[in-house]
């Protein structure tokens, strides 16, 4: 049975509490009394809104939150006055702007939805529930928890009590635990070290002057061949083909950037087989370090998986290894390494995999397909900012680039006719970034996921992509002239706590005036419901209510961190962070300092200690619990090797629009149940696709026998 909103607000709110007090919870938001009313009080659930993606936003990266209130010891509002009635309002911090929530009283009330970045909750005793405008009494207020970090602006202003005023960093910074922070004086002889680029809009964070990284600097160096365009390779079933990988050339921001290439090309050939089909793939690593391929999201044999450690050896510099692989879904994968992922993988390998239905009309016609990999590198005045040579810088956040990469290509572009209809199969390659994308004002419908069809077709504004994950959208180009393809957010500066509107163009669609003679239009405004999806998922229905069979919680470990970032380690803010707000603090924490937690609530065993075990053919609920109360809580991109799960509820809600996926967002804060169909044999792991967050330990293994 479908759990009700206000049967939800008990797991947002409620019992929630046991693990994370409503002070430190993300999706809750505190109302407190006038001080002439201190027996009333009242809590605001922030519930997910309904979204077919792992958050709700607005096109331009707003979030989107139900609210439902319960409040309680609210008098007559006829004793406070001329009054009949209690209103609530939500408000900009400043106040400059407010929205009519509606008519309260004690007890629970859906006050439906809101889309501020940060706000204010307002209640007021009203004469009408019919006002315009808050003109009575107030009687209770309360701040999002987005506006918490704030509190760094107020700490570091130069005249507050106890305010760091010195932005200078001595030679070496000692810790109790006589840990000593690396200082650029301290490197001067690797001279390799160069400060990662900051945004203009950050302001610097006072005390990591002069600081570097606790690991040693690596970029790929030496002449090497211009990087080629990506291929497309169609084998047949029974096929073997070859893939390289190597060290190529590519222009990017104006300058040559050395990066690591599969076939010499940035994406990887793209690999376009028919579902059912079997390939052997022959890897040869001409890197000077070792390597692996990981074929993500594919139901293949467990020793041909690529995870270095678990199903296979590392494949050492100068050696190959032959991979078996079959296709059992359709959908849209990619393969890049599973040996420092923070290193090679934001270098550049990566590519696609496209599985197509046996049946023809899987999807509805369209005009052209194209097949799009997302990616981001972290680029200042001296080329790239180099990475941890043996543990990964920006273990806090991940490394989040400040250019973006459509196909290796920092101006993406396409051709087409006005009433084109094009099918764009995008995936998200970035180690930490993920993305609300939007096409100007052309019209966009989601059809498919990392492993297939979605119960029906949706129109949607734009589409929330986090790292590793895939989707399939249809979009109509109507209008003749230029749409850009753009990637809107609300960034963060970490440490005054506010957020602001940030826009990337990653390409443009030119549309001409001659209109396609193959129109699809009427194809694209049907929203198709797919039959064939609901009977595939009739027999796991019954596994919906069923009860939890394991629990994990994401949390955070830190030790010897220098005081200067420790100190800024305070608050939480929200579910999901869309940019990286402390560029310098990130940078500098490492896998030495940082550890990344996996923990079995049941046992209390963390990482790779964890040892849960199925049987083929199970069908296992999975609860995560993302703990906000951790010193830097942040949204993680879970996925699962080998295997396919349903993402069953959010805080409660009930997904509306089921598809079978194998990576999904666990924001921040919040509860996700998944519902995972262990079908293939072996043993696999569990992770955190953010490419440091997995270099810092956040993995675990699984059996299925």
């Amino acid at each position: 049975m479908m759990l009700s909103r206000l049967a939800a607000l008990l797991i947002a709110c409620g019992s929630q509490s046991a693990q994370a007090s409503s002070e430190s919870s993300l999706n809750c938001l505190t109302l407190f009394p006038t001080p002439d009313l201190g027996a009333v009080a009242g809590e605001v659930a922030l519930l997910p809104s309904p979204s077919p993606f792992g958050v709700a936003v607005t096109v331009d990266g707003r979030p989107r939150h139900h609210l439902v209130a319960t409040v309680s010891g609210l008098p007559d509002p006829k004793s406070l006055g001329p009054y009949r009635v209690y209103v609530a309002w939500g408000y900009t911090l400043s106040l400059d702007s407010a929205v009519k929530l509606g008519p309260i009283t004690n007890g629970r009330v859906d006050l439906g939805e809101l889309d501020l970045v940060q706000f204010r909750i307002l209640v007021s005793a009203e004469g009408s529930s019919s006002v315009k405008a808050r003109t009575g009494r107030l009687v209770l207020r309360g701040t999002s928890p987005s506006a918490r970090l704030m509190a760094h602006r107020d700490v570091l202003q130069p005249s507050a009590p106890g305010a760091l005023r010195d932005a200078s960093t001595p030679a070496g910074v000692r810790m109790a635990s006589g840990h000593e922070m690396t200082t650029t004086e301290a490197m001067s002889g690797a001279g390799r070290w160069s400060m990662p680029p900051m945004s203009p809009r950050l302001a610097a964070m006072p005390g990591m002057s002069g600081m570097v990284p606790n690991t040693a600097a690596f970029l790929p160096s030496g002449n090497a061949p211009d990087a080629k365009p990506r291929s497309t390779l169609r084998p047949r079933s029974g096929d073997t083909i070859v893939l390289e990988s190597g060290v190529v050339t590519s222009t990017i921001s104006g300058q040559p950037q050395r990066l690591f290439a599969y076939n010499g090309s940035v994406p990887g050939p793209l690999i376009d087989v028919t579902q059912g089909a079997m390939l052997s793939v022959r890897f040869r690593n001409a890197l000077d370090a070792p390597g692996s391929i990981h074929w993500h999201g594919l139901r293949l044999d467990n020793p041909f998986d690529g995870a270095v450690g678990l199903t296979q050896a590392q494949i050492a510099p100068g050696d190959s290894f032959l991979y078996a692989l079959r296709f059992p879904d359709p959908g849209i994968y990619w393969y890049h390494p599973h040996v420092r992922e923070d290193l090679q993988q934001s270098l550049g390998l990566y590519g696609n995999l496209l599985v197509r239905s046996t049946d023809p009309a899987y999807f509805s016609p369209v005009n052209r397909e194209e097949v799009l990999m997302l990616s981001d590198l972290l680029l200042g005045p001296d080329g790239a900012t180099p990475f941890g040579a043996d543990s990964p810088t920006h273990a806090l956040m991940g490394r989040f680039g400040n250019v973006m990469l459509v196909n290796g290509s920092e101006h993406y572009r396409l051709d087409v006719k006005r009433g084109s209809v094009v099918r764009f199969y995008l995936s998200n390659a970035s180690a930490a970034r993920i993305y609300n994308l939007s096409f100007g004002g052309a019209r966009m419908k989601l059809v498919g996921g990392e492993a297939g069809k979605f119960e029906r077709e949706a129109f949607v504004p734009s589409v929330v992509i986090g790292p590793a994950e895939r989707y399939v959208v249809d979009v109509e180009f109507a209008r003749g002239g230029s749409v850009a393809l753009v990637n809107r957010v609300q960034a963060l500066d970490h440490m005054s706590g506010v957020y602001s509107p940030e826009i990337d163009t990653l390409g443009v669609v030119r549309v001409a005036p001659q209109r396609d003679s193959a129109g699809y239009t009427r194809q694209f405004a049907a929203l198709r419901r797919n039959a064939d999806v609901n009977a595939a998922l009739a027999p796991f229905r019954r596994e919906f209510d069923r009860p939890v069979d394991r629990e994990l919680i994401f949390t955070l470990e830190t030790r010897n961190l220098p005081a200067a970032i420790s100190n800024m380690l305070i608050g939480i803010n929200a579910p999901i962070e869309w940019n990286d707000g402390m560029p310098m603090m990130n940078w500098l924490t490492t896998g030495k300092e940082i550890t990344w937690v996996l923990r079995d609530r049941a046992t209390g065993k963390q990482n790779m200690d964890i040892d849960w075990r199925f049987r083929r053919g199970d069908v296992v609920k999975i609860r995560i619990f993302n703990d906000p109360s951790t010193s830097h809580a942040m949204a993680h991109p879970f996925h699962l090797h080998g295997q396919r799960f349903l993402v069953l509820t959010r805080d409660g809600v009930r997904s509306d629009n089921l598809v079978w996926k194998d990576t999904a967002i666990i924001p921040a804060g919040e509860t996700v149940e998944l519902l995972v169909d262990m079908s293939n044999p072996g043993r696999w792991m569990m992770h955190c696709h953010i490419a440091e967050h997995l270099s810092a330990g956040m993995m675990a293994a699984f059996v299925v026998e």
